[in-house]
C-alpha cells in the first residue's frame, strides 16, 4: 500500500495547495473549512492509477484527479443539506456551521472549481474528458434523486435499489478510473474495462456500507450503528427481507417501523434478518459484484503487476470497519 499511500498524500497536498479567493468570506470560508476535512481521497488516487496503468507520467493526471475529488466534495456538502446532516467526517457540516444558503452557494463553487481543473489537459483529451464527467455528473443527479423518491415510494425492488446506488456512487469510481486511463492513452477497450471496475467496486462497497451499518464494531464505525434501521432505510437487506418474509413476518415488520425506541427496533429488525440470513445473502451480493469488478480488471491488457495497486484497493475496501 505504499504507493498508494504516497499518491494519497501528493492528491492531499495539491488539494491543500490550491488558491482559494478570500472575499466574500462567507462563500469561500466554508470551501477551505470542507476541504480541511479530509478524507479517504480514493477517486482521485484512483484517477492517477488509471493513468499510470498506461504510462508512467501520471502527474499529467492530476488536475483531472483534483477535479473528480472537487466534485465529490460538491455533492457531499449538497448531500448534507438534502439530508439535512449535522456532521461529515466527525465535524459541522457546511449548513449547520453557517446556513443553508452559504451550503448552496460553496458546493456549486466547488463544482465549478473542479471544471477550471478538468479542462487542464492538451486540446486532444478534452471532449472525451468533458463528455464522461458530464455524464457521470448528471448520473449522480439521477441517483440522488432516485435516493429522494425512495423514501416516499414504497414498491422499490432490489434492481431499482442497486441501479440508484450505480449512479448516485458506482459511476463516480468508474468515472475516476476511465479519466486517468484517457489521459494515459489507454484504449477504448481498457478504458470501459477500468470503468467496469470501477462501477461494480462501487455498488460492492455501498453493499458492504449497508451491512456494516447493522453489523459493524460500534467504536469503528463512526457512526451509529443501526441507523438506516432507525430510520427506516430500504437498503438492499431491507429489501431482501421485504422480499422474502412470509405475510405474518411482514407484519410485524410493518409494526416495527412505527416503533419509537431505537434499540428495541434495532433488535426487532435485527432478529427478523437473522431469521432469513440476510446478512449472509447480502454479502453474497457484495461479493457477486466484487468479483465482477475483478474480472474486468483482469480483462485489462497490460501485465498483472500494474494491476496490484488496483487489487489491493478492492480488497481494502470490502474489508473496511469503518
Amino acid at each position: 500500500m505504499d504507493a498508494i499511500k504516497a499518491l494519497t498524500a501528493e492528491v492531499s497536498q495539491e488539494i491543500q495547495n490550491m488558491e482559494v479567493p478570500k472575499f466574500p468570506s462567507n462563500l469561500y470560508d466554508p470551501i477551505k473549512y470542507f476541504l480541511s476535512l479530509g478524507g479517504k481521497r480514493i477517486r482521485p488516487v484512483l484517477c492517477l492509477i488509471g493513468h499510470q496503468l498506461f504510462d508512467d507520467n501520471y502527474k499529467d493526471s492530476i488536475p483531472q484527479a483534483i477535479a473528480i475529488e472537487l466534485f465529490h466534495n460538491f455533492s457531499l456538502i449538497h448531500d448534507d443539506i438534502m439530508d439535512q446532516a449535522p456532521l461529515r467526517r466527525g465535524k459541522e457540516t457546511v449548513h449547520q456551521k453557517w446556513n443553508q444558503n452559504i451550503g448552496i452557494l460553496s458546493g456549486d463553487s466547488i463544482m465549478i472549481k473542479s471544471y477550471d481543473y478538468l479542462i487542464q489537459a492538451p486540446a486532444q483529451f478534452l471532449p472525451e474528458l468533458l463528455c464522461v464527467f458530464n455524464t457521470t455528473a448528471k448520473e449522480i443527479c439521477e441517483g440522488q434523486q432516485m435516493d429522494l423518491d425512495f423514501e416516499t415510494q414504497e414498491d422499490i425492488t432490489v434492481a431499482d435499489y442497486i441501479e440508484m446506488i450505480r449512479l448516485k456512487t458506482a459511476v463516480l469510481l468508474g468515472c475516476s478510473l476511465k479519466l486517468g486511463a484517457i489521459r494515459g492513452g489507454g484504449s477504448k477497450e481498457d478504458q470501459n474495462n477500468l470503468y467496469k471496475f470501477g462501477e461494480s467496486l462501487g455498488i460492492s462497497f455501498q453493499i458492504q456500507d449497508d451491512i456494516m451499518d447493522v453489523y459493524a464494531d460500534p467504536d469503528k464505525f463512526g457512526k451509529t450503528v443501526g441507523g438506516d434501521i432507525i430510520c427506516n432505510k430500504k437498503t438492499l437487506l431491507m429489501l431482501r427481507l421485504q422480499e422474502l418474509a412470509t405475510p405474518e413476518d411482514k407484519l410485524l415488520l410493518e409494526s416495527y417501523f412505527e416503533l419509537t425506541d431505537a434499540d428495541e427496533k434495532i433488535d426487532k429488525v435485527k432478529a427478523l434478518y437473522e431469521k432469513y440470513n440476510i446478512k449472509e445473502i447480502a454479502t453474497k451480493e457484495m461479493m457477486n459484484y466484487y468479483n465482477a469488478g475483478i474480472e474486468a480488471l483482469n480483462n485489462v491488457s497490460i501485465e498483472s503487476e500494474k494491476k496490484a495497486p488496483l487489487k489491493e484497493i478492492a480488497e481494502f475496501l470490502i474489508q473496511r470497519e469503518s
